[in-house]
């Protein structure tokens, strides 16, 4: 389980690897700290199933509340204990929670969650010369990640999902990784021994408003003027928020302005290399740089600066969003066609 993304294997730990042992989780995406957590308490209980379950806070942490979440209740011996915050932990309770982590009770599994940075980083390194003690990191996913993310979430329930229905699933749903998740076991149980295709995942998520928005600023980029105005009517119809929709242009126009300083390099590079330079999954490659054609220098930064007003404007500056945004559409479309010519 040692540093392992998101606690180690699908299966878990076992008793043994926690009971006895501190698992200390690092790291800033929550999600998967929660599902080490998860884990560690699963394994507990699986081992007793009465087994006490205990949270604590461990800016309250005291000399002597450790010692009282660690000692055996009337009912049984087995506790599982996470202290959560450890960045905020009192300087004078740093010693006894190094003393009880060296010398830890054999029927206690302590979970000391770290939320990242470098508040509390001494203790960290104190920690991790303790040999009873498991760190698991919560490494936050880069953009590019989260189809892969979705293919492993699928497979780890026994689902198969492409990458480019699993791109098509990060647009619907958003780049949330409990959301994604709870995604991926709905289509799992809903399509049971089926390959978790596009049409299956546009049959749920497809209409979602984050997957209009960006359809909205994918066909401004490309040229497609009319194509933009209907998925812009289909977005607001569909409970598309005005702010969403500008950050999807934003988006667009980042994508396009990276693409062409990624290009301007030369060197042959990859697509797969091309989408870790953009920020964008690889099959959104293609369509990216379908747009950057159209696109000239001074064109791209009028666009980003149309976008940033409509940005301004549809948060308070003016009264009616949807025309901004068809007005957007049009400035947008109309740029690429002067660059074009």
């Amino acid at each position: 389980m040692a540093g392992a993304r998101g606690g180690g294997s699908r299966g878990g730990p076992s008793a043994s690897d926690v009971l006895g042992r501190t698992t200390l989780v690092t790291g800033k995406e929550e999600f998967f700290s929660e599902r080490t957590v998860r884990a560690v308490r699963d394994a507990v209980r699986g081992y007793d199933a009465e087994a006490e379950i205990s949270d604590a806070a461990a800016s309250e942490l005291t000399p002597g509340s450790l010692g009282e979440l660690a000692a055996p209740s009337l009912f049984t011996a087995t506790r599982c204990v996470v202290v959560r915050g450890l960045e905020d932990l009192p300087e004078g309770s740093v010693t006894g929670l190094l003393d009880y982590v060296a010398a830890p009770a054999d029927d206690v599994a302590l979970v000391l969650v770290h939320g990242g940075g470098q508040k509390g980083s001494g203790v960290l390194t104190k920690l991790r010369k303790i040999r009873a003690v498991t760190e698991v990191k919560s490494t936050e996913i880069k953009s590019h990640e989260y189809p892969a993310f979705a293919v492993s979430e699928a497979r780890s329930v026994g689902a198969r999902l492409d990458q480019q229905a699993a791109s098509f699933l990060v647009e619907a749903v958003g780049r949330n990784l409990r959301a994604l998740s709870a995604a991926v076991h709905q289509l799992a149980s809903d399509f049971p021994d089926e390959q978790l295709t596009e049409e299956r995942v546009g049959q749920y998520f497809g209409g979602r408003a984050e997957a209009s928005s960006f359809a909205v600023a994918d066909a401004s980029f490309s040229g497609r003027r009319l194509a933009a105005l209907e998925e812009l009517r289909w977005a607001l119809d569909g409970g598309a928020s005005a702010p969403g929709i500008t950050a999807a242009f934003a988006a667009g126009a980042r994508s396009v302005a990276r693409f062409k300083a990624a290009t301007a390099r030369g060197g042959g590079r990859s697509d797969n290399d091309l989408a870790r330079d953009v920020g964008v999954p690889p099959w959104k490659v293609r369509s990216v740089r379908d747009q950057a054609r159209g696109w000239s220098q001074d064109g791209l930064v009028a666009a980003i600066r149309a976008v940033a007003q409509a940005d301004a404007d549809v948060k308070g500056a003016a009264s009616d969003a949807a025309y901004t945004l068809e007005r957007l559409v049009l400035t947008i479309t109309e740029l690429r066609e002067a660059a074009r010519r």
